[in-house]
């Protein structure tokens, strides 16, 4: 298992969280953390993992730290 760090912002906080510590089995994908928290691809705005720009297909490793941000609506 790894231990992996997701942070989430703005409304993804909503009912959840705005930082924890979770474990996943190796060769988890980004894609794994998001439909745990039940975000679509349609909301997410931007993706990072160590505080990189990264894809849903990105593997992670033991220790990452996943910042999962919405899209953000202006006008």
């Amino acid at each position: 298992m790894m231990n992996i760090t997701v942070k989430l912002f703005a409304n993804f906080r909503v009912g959840r969280f705005k930082e924890a510590q979770r474990n996943y089995p190796k060769q988890t994908l980004c894609r794994l953390v998001l439909q745990e928290l039940y975000i679509t691809e349609e909301e997410l705005g931007v993706l990072m993992v160590n505080s990189r720009h990264a894809n849903l297909d990105q593997e992670l490793k033991d220790g990452d730290t996943v910042s999962i941000f919405p899209l953000v609506g202006g006008g």
